[in-house]
């Protein structure tokens, strides 16, 4: 009653791949076309960031040479603080201006930073977490920078490969109507198997935007730059056509502050993207409590961001992928217990070739989508089952967020503090 012994009919599986081809361009044309009207329209009330819009208010304007400026929040990130401020001074093109947000710090992240020679700005009374403290910076910047004086956001856990400010500068230069750049993020080493899952996600992810050359889904918290008006756009729309409070860049209620942004600037026309130039080395969870409690807040704030925004043409992606990640839930469990069902049901294991050639075509692309992550990402993705046991692990993840939404249950941030080398302030002395 369960599971078909014989292989599907010829026109069986051609009417599923049909299907599955039919969905998939339809999902596209539907971006496409969102995205084709969002940069014509002339609106400018309700895409106030449109291209059309910003190209004809910039025609023949000068707005001066491209500078960089870069904000760092940080809450007691001794441990990485050195790191990610070195490999931002160490940038082929130099960011003009580093300011570290230090939010509530307690340990010695400002030291670190101040005696590498940067700015500290020390939040006051904040409780909204990040984007509380981006918001006060960002109220005292915004005001004095220009149309081609970029604000760039970076995590303080996070390493910039080299020559990445120097492309998106060069992204910025040669389009007056591009809002907004994201990194391409990569997991730091360390942390053994459970690391190597993380790594083996991210890039997988990273290549999946490539193969879209660029068009983002998120632009990631771990680094992204935007122009100032665009920025400025956002604050003004808040609490009138996108939500949140009026003034404020960043929506404090928002658990994932960085795909709310990414959806506020969707909904206001904004063209923004991933180049494969700019990308980044971000930390990886060590432990599995930690790495729950990290994607749970993602899965939850992605969630409650949608449903803030409801159904429309720049959300309807979005929507799309949670509902596939809610079928996937369902396949993987229907297959797991399939598999056990089908185990102690038979004497002897019955091998099928139409199936098999199903597995090996599906392990094959999970071993040339983390090609790039070298021998120990081919050989875990080659393993197929370790990783299918944390896709139980992330379906697990979506469920209990659900869940927690349905209860009204309240949502914890999460940080991971970890002990600051021993060296770290006798390296910058």
């Amino acid at each position: 009653m369960l599971y078909d012994l014989a292989a599907p009919a010829p026109r069986v599986i051609l009417g599923a791949v049909a299907l599955a081809l039919l969905l998939a361009a339809g999902i596209a044309m539907l971006e496409r076309r969102t995205s084709s009207k969002a940069r014509r329209s002339l609106n400018n009330r309700t895409t106030p960031l449109s291209a059309g819009i910003v190209m004809a208010r910039t025609r023949g304007i000068y707005a001066g040479e491209v500078t960089v400026t870069v904000l760092v929040p940080a809450h007691n990130e001794e441990a990485s603080i050195f790191g990610t401020l070195s490999s931002l001074l160490a940038q082929s093109h130099r960011p003009d201006r580093v300011v570290v947000v230090a939010d509530n710090c307690t340990d010695g992240t400002v030291e670190i930073a101040r005696a590498l020679g940067v700015e500290i700005f020390e939040s006051l009374g904040n409780t909204a977490k990040k984007a509380g403290a981006l918001n006060q910076v960002l109220k005292q910047l915004l005001p004095g920078q220009g149309d081609n004086d970029l604000v760039m956001v970076l995590d303080a856990d996070t390493s910039l490969d080299d020559g990445f400010l120097a492309a998106a500068v060069a992204r910025f230069t040669s389009d007056r109507a591009l809002m907004a750049i994201g990194g391409l993020f990569y997991g730091e080493e360390g942390s053994g198997m459970l690391g190597q899952f993380q790594r083996n996600e991210y890039i997988r992810y990273s290549r999946e935007i490539r193969r879209r050359r660029g068009h983002v889904f998120v632009l990631t918290g771990t680094a992204s730059l935007f122009r100032p008006v665009a920025l400025r756009t956002v604050a003004s729309c808040r609490g009138d056509t996108i939500p949140g409070a009026h003034g404020d860049v960043y929506d404090t209620a928002a658990l994932t502050e960085d795909n709310e942004l990414t959806i506020a600037l969707k909904s206001l026309g904004a063209l923004m993207i991933s180049p494969s130039e700019c990308s980044v080395v971000t930390e990886v969870m060590p432990t599995i409590q930690s790495l729950w409690v990290q994607r749970l807040r993602w899965q939850r704030g992605a969630l409650e961001n949608i449903g803030a925004y409801g159904v429309s043409p720049p959300t309807f992606r979005y929507w799309a992928q949670q509902l596939g990640l809610g079928y996937s839930v369902i396949a993987l469990s229907a297959f797991v217990l399939l598999l056990l069902v089908t185990l102690l049901a038979i004497d002897s294991w019955v091998w099928f070739p139409f199936w098999l050639g199903i597995g090996l075509v599906f392990t094959a692309e999970r071993v040339v989508s983390v090609w790039a992550g070298g021998p120990r990402a081919r050989l875990l993705a080659l393993a197929l089952f370790p990783e299918l046991l944390f896709d139980v692990f992330l379906d697990l993840v979506y469920v209990k967020g659900i869940v927690d939404i349905a209860l009204g249950r309240q949502a914890d941030w999460g940080h991971v503090v970890r002990s600051a080398p021993n060296d770290a302030l006798q390296k910058v002395e």
